[in-house]
């Protein structure tokens, strides 16, 4: 896993952290978190990584609520703790 991939799995996890039960993030927040001027490039990457955590077993992965599996998903997606 290159640095890159590290820091978003580790940034998805940190703002779950900071929120409360049950909330989302959107997988651009987390790239935004570590490239403020390049996060666009990094979405497939964030999605990778939210990908990697669902496998993991630490997160869900959502659209309009409902718990979807993000390798077939289209469109935006929503981030959740386990």
């Amino acid at each position: 896993m290159d640095p890159t991939e590290r820091a978003l799995e580790e940034e998805i996890m940190a703002l779950l952290a900071a929120r409360a039960p049950g909330a989302t993030i959107c997988p651009s927040e987390a790239a935004c978190a570590v490239d403020a001027v390049a996060w666009r490039a990094l979405m497939e990457q964030a999605r990778a990584a939210a990908r990697r955590l669902l496998v993991a077993g630490a997160v869900v992965v959502t659209q309009k609520g409902c718990v979807v599996d993000p390798a077939t998903a289209v469109g935006p997606i929503r981030i959740r703790r386990t």
